[in-house]
């Protein structure tokens, strides 16, 4: 296909926002083309095997999902009105999109993998040097070259180029031609404490606790990071086959330099259906827990009146928030456990039918769309929403980039999954040796700082193992 590069679109948001655009920097026409193609090998890691370069594309859960390489194009937002201008540069873009779609499934034709910063009140400098600073983009949406997709035993390849005419339809032969580089393990891991030091945490969730305590609100989540520091440059294809292998009911996860493996579905759209996975309340499982063992403190978990007040008050604010989205909604009575290698969850499933709105309305709101009104759900800022958010920017000492914030894929149609970027890692944009891991606990007035501490280390467990580390 054509290898002319496409104009650099303009960042879109702050002082842009509103603006007409430059025609000097319109994207050329897209032509996109998706074919069906032979099944892969390889089972759980058969599409993070396809990944020809160390930039991969990423969101694959049991096998299926989407992987993608190389930029067509990419849209980069910043401030409040990240969201927004991201779903308006991904309108602009499928305006003059031409389509020759021959699976028609989700994830096929046109597709835009973003991430999100979890605030967008300016971003702090951070003790490692790199660049967090205002010019860093507070989102990102990225329209690659190359898509393999499977699902349902359907396995596709799509192909995404500037140019006149649409090439023939992309194959087998064409996906074993692409140059696979081989992906180095990255030696020995050496862990550090991050923004706020491990012993001093549990004095940064007293506070939260006190505050909660004084009635001025109910939850808040707090998160701390620790820095990793690998002996070879870090190939992100490392992390992800091992995230995907051993986490398989998570979604698996890469965009622009977020990696991991969340649990955590934000919200999937798809033929009017929304669904939202909500999790919140957390036990730790021990390593060569015996399957009796993680039933009762799979129990334990479900009668912990401290985990169901967590869990509470994170469904009722996913569950307002799709409200006025959907004509009718489904929110379970009770949560149920979901279990992980490395933890147990409570979770719950809440459902809904998205209203088409007025009469003429030619589609429901975009996956993004509904991405963006439910961030951050109480699950990863607390409640209320505007108070405990105020609390993380006083207290918390860090600044979370993209952890907790949206990430996944939108298509055409306005379909597609976003989750929330959890049990996930930052790789520095300057220095391949350097990664930054995540993980965050919800407070509430009966939590206690040392467990939560604990509760973090559990979750902290997948990234240090993908990295290698036991």
């Amino acid at each position: 296909m054509s290898a002319t590069p496409l104009p650099a679109p303009r960042p879109l948001g702050g002082t842009t926002t509103g603006t007409s655009p430059d025609p000097a920097t319109e994207p050329l026409a897209l032509l996109v083309r998706t074919s069906r193609i032979d099944d892969l090998p390889g089972g759980l890691t058969a599409l993070i095997d396809v990944l020809p370069d160390a930039r991969p594309l990423s969101w694959v859960r049991r096998g299926d999902g989407i992987v993608g390489w190389g930029e067509a194009l990419r849209f980069d937002t910043f401030g409040p009105g990240r969201f927004a201008d991201a779903e308006a540069a991904w309108q602009a873009t499928l305006q003059r999109a031409v389509v020759r779609d021959e699976v028609r499934l989700p994830g096929t034709g046109p597709v835009a993998f973003g991430t999100f910063a979890f605030d967008d009140a300016g971003q702090l400098d951070d003790q490692d040097g790199d660049d967090v600073g205002p010019g860093r983009p507070d989102g990102s949406l990225v329209v690659p070259r190359v898509v393999v997709g499977r699902r349902a035993g359907v396995t596709w390849m799509t192909t995404i180029s500037p140019g006149a005419s649409l090439d023939a339809a992309p194959g087998t032969a064409a996906l074993r031609q692409a140059p696979r580089s081989p992906v180095p393990e990255p030696g020995d891991v050496r862990f550090t404490d991050g923004a706020v030091a491990a012993d001093d945490w549990p004095a940064v969730v007293r506070e939260g606790v006190a505050r909660i305590q004084s009635g001025a609100l109910e939850k808040v989540v707090l998160a701390r990071d620790v820095l990793a520091t690998t002996e070879h440059p870090l190939d992100p294809r490392w992390l992800l086959r091992r995230l995907a292998d051993r986490y398989e009911a998570c979604w698996t996860f890469s965009v622009s330099g977020m990696v991991g493996a969340t649990p955590e579905l934000l919200v999937r759209s798809e033929k009017g259906l929304v669904t939202s996975r909500v999790l919140a309340g957390t036990i730790r499982r021990e390593a060569g827990m015996s399957d009796d063992d993680a039933l009762l403190h799979a129990a334990q978990l479900a009668r912990s009146s401290k985990d169901l007040e967590e869990h509470e008050y994170a469904v009722r604010s996913v569950a307002a928030a799709l409200e006025p989205f959907c004509s009718s909604m489904n929110v379970p009575d009770a949560p149920f456990v979901l279990h992980l290698p490395n933890v147990m969850h409570l979770a719950s499933d809440v459902t809904g039918v998205l209203d088409r709105g007025t009469a003429g309305a030619s589609r429901p709101p975009s996956s993004l769309t509904l991405a963006a009104a439910l961030h951050p759900s109480a699950a990863v800022c607390g409640t209320p929403t505007n108070v405990a958010r105020d609390l993380i920017r006083q207290i918390e000492g860090m600044d979370r980039s993209r952890y907790a914030g949206p990430v996944g894929w939108v298509g055409a149609d306005g379909d597609g999954e976003w989750g929330i970027a959890l049990r996930s890692a930052e790789l520095s944009p300057t220095d391949p040796r350097h990664v930054r891991l995540f993980a965050g606990c919800g407070i509430v007035a009966a939590s206690d700082p040392e467990a939560e501490l604990a509760e973090s280390e559990a979750k902290l467990v997948p990234m240090r193992w993908a990295l290698g580390a036991d």
